[in-house]
Formats: structure tokens, C-alpha cells, sequence
């Protein structure tokens, strides 16, 4: 099986804890033959696990791009930086893996959406839950019908990002203490949430949002709570607090109600879905959790042998993004009505909406 040579552009901790273990089980589809890092403590400790040999490093991801023995270049970077960098390794050429959010705001975001045709190169956005087995479940048991006509869900996201911020975690990184993009934790952190959603159900016609503000850097909303109308008549309520603590289990998690029963998931980690149907049946499916960063190097490793599409690509990230921004606005509107998918976008993104 040909390997594909793998640069990487960011070698702080998403490469370091999130894609690495992915790429050191699929040795036999990539080689890491490069590695770029502005920091140079961050690069001879990431090269020296890899035994990347010094020439083969850089401090400056232009001078890496020159190389002509690339292949894919897995970008991992700050969230300010995305689409500068990707926008660089698609003009040189190279085909891309992109850390979520595609951009930092609405304008990077639209050209960045259109790389891909613009260069004639893949890019995959690495947004894992949409990679990961839970996920791909729960639409599943969606699009089967396993619980009748669903009407409605709730899925509640609660973490403690000032708890870890002095600890070596992502929330211990300086730009994610005080970011200098809008919505801070929410796009960050809640966009996974969102692009999950929109995984299992599809297109969102509407959003409406009502928050708590709060003077932290981190998060301008203490909590988030928002109201989605999907095309296909499913109602949603997402909340978000991203300093709290959920104390009482089982956890509010994911839950998904139908007219012959239910879904529930108490959180990505579990490993079972719990599924109850109103006859008093009931089924727990197992997955194993966090495949997602797997599946999505070995999605894009079959995606540039032809063998499949690309899971997650630019197009249907840019919705995933869009929404995060009609969900601010909505909030700094005072919870006003936002329009977020059309149908036309959607199906060019991700196909025929079902």
C-alpha cells in the first residue's frame, strides 16, 4: 500500500495528542517527512519522537512548502492562522488536512471555502465529530426511523475551561485564554456540538439564541442556549456552559425523542447508546469512543486513492461555521431569528438532503 508524505505545520498539542496517535496506527497509508513549528522547543521535541532528522525541520512553513516530496500537509495551528496557512499549502499545490474552524471569522471562511476548486487540490477539515462512531450511530438510528418520526432533541454540552487553564491542556494555551476571534470557547469548542448536530439532522433552517454575558476573555457568554428549526420539521435545543459542572448523574447529554421512543447518550466518552422504545423494549449499542481522529486521516487517505469522497470538506464546514456565527448574532440581537442553511448550499456540500 503507497504511503502518502505527510508535512505537518503545528506541532503543539492538537498534533501532538490528537493527531499523532491517529497517524502512528496508519503507518502503512502516511510518512511524516516534514515538520514546521515557529517554536523551536515545540520542534525538536516533535522530531525527535518521530527521528525526523534537523534538515527535515522549519521554523517557517513557506520555505517547507518549496519541497516537492509533499503530499498532504496536516495543519495545526492556531485558529487566527487557518486560513492563512491553508491557503499557502493549497497555492503550493498540496493537498490539505485542516484543524477546525476552516477560518476565524465570515470573510476568511467564504474564501477559504472555495480552495479546493480554486488550487484543484483536497482538503479535509478535521472535524472529528463528525468522524466519530457515536455520531455516525445516532444518524443512523435517525435516517432508520428506529424510533419513529423524531420531533424533537436536547444536547447539553457543560465543561470547566477555567478549571484547566493553568494546567498543560488546551485550555492552558494563551490564545485560547484570550482569543482574538469572536465567540471565543463557542467557536472553539461548542462548534464540534454544532457540527455534530448537523451531522445527525441535517440542514437547520433557523436558529434563535438567548445567552448570558460575561466579562472573561475566554467566553464573552457565561451560557448559550439555542432553538433550531431543521428542514426536515426536527425541533433542537442546544445548551452550552463552558465554565460549569454537571454534578448529578446520569448527565443530560444527548437525547433524541420519537414517536415510538427515544436516544440518549450520556456523553461522547460512554461508549453505549441507549435506545428505549414506548413498548417497553430497549437496546444499548456499543462504539469506542474518540475513533474520530482515525477516521478522518483514513477517510482522506482513501479519498486521495479514489476509493471514497472526503467526509467532512470545506463546503460543509463553512456551514458548520456559518451557524456558529448566526448563533452570536442572534445573541447580541437580543435572540432575533437567524437563517442559517439553504437547500441548494447543502446538497452541493454533503448531497441530497434525506
Amino acid at each position: 500500500m503507497e504511503q502518502l508524505r505527510l508535512a505537518v505545520i503545528g506541532t503543539g498539542l492538537a498534533w501532538e495528542r490528537l493527531h499523532l496517535p491517529a497517524i502512528e496506527q496508519l503507518q502503512n497509508e502516511y510518512r511524516v517527512v516534514a515538520l514546521c513549528d515557529e517554536n523551536p522547543g515545540k520542534l525538536d521535541q516533535a522530531a525527535a519522537r518521530l527521528g525526523i532528522p534537523q534538515q527535515d525541520t522549519y521554523t517557517d512553513f513557506k520555505e517547507m512548502l518549496n519541497r516537492d516530496d509533499i503530499d498532504v500537509v496536516d495543519v495545526a495551528v492556531p485558529i487566527p492562522l487557518n486560513y492563512e496557512v491553508a491557503a499557502a499549502c493549497a497555492k503550493a499545490g498540496k493537498h490539505v488536512i485542516l484543524e477546525k474552524p476552516l477560518a476565524p471569522n465570515m470573510r476568511e471562511a467564504k474564501k477559504a471555502r472555495d480552495l479546493a476548486k480554486k488550487h484543484d487540490v483536497q482538503i479535509m477539515i478535521a472535524e472529528n465529530y463528525r468522524y466519530n462512531d457515536e455520531n455516525n450511530i445516532l444518524r443512523d438510528l435517525v435516517e432508520q426511523k428506529r424510533i419513529g418520526e423524531v420531533i424533537y432533541f436536547v444536547r447539553n454540552d457543560v465543561a470547566c475551561f477555567p478549571c484547566n487553564m493553568s494546567g498543560d491542556t488546551f485550555a492552558g494555551t494563551e490564545w485560547r485564554q484570550h482569543p482574538e476571534f469572536e465567540g471565543g470557547t463557542f467557536l472553539d469548542a461548542a462548534l464540534h456540538d454544532i457540527a455534530a448536530v448537523r451531522h445527525i439532522f441535517g440542514p437547520v433552517d433557523r436558529v434563535t439564541a438567548f445567552g448570558v454575558p460575561q466579562s472573561e476573555d475566554f467566553s464573552p457568554y457565561r451560557s448559550i442556549h439555542a432553538n433550531m428549526l431543521f428542514m426536515n420539521g426536527v425541533i433542537g435545543h442546544f445548551s452550552y456552559w463552558p465554565s460549569g459542572h454537571e454534578m448529578q448523574r446520569p448527565l443530560i447529554g444527548t437525547r433524541i425523542f420519537g414517536t415510538e421512543g427515544m436516544i440518549y447518550l450520556e456523553e461522547r466518552s460512554s461508549g453505549i447508546i441507549n435506545v428505549a422504545m414506548k413498548d417497553g423494549s430497549s437496546e444499548q449499542i456499543p462504539y469506542q469512543p474518540d475513533r474520530g481522529y482515525y477516521n478522518e486521516f483514513l477517510n482522506f487517505y482513501r479519498a486521495l486513492r479514489g476509493e471514497e469522497a472526503v467526509g467532512v470538506t470545506p463546503e460543509m464546514e463553512f456551514g458548520d461555521v456559518r451557524m456558529v456565527f448566526e448563533i452570536l448574532d442572534s445573541l447580541e440581537s437580543g435572540g432575533r431569528v437567524k437563517a442559517v442553511d439553504d437547500a441548494r448550499s447543502f446538497e452541493q456540500a454533503s448531497g441530497p438532503i434525506r
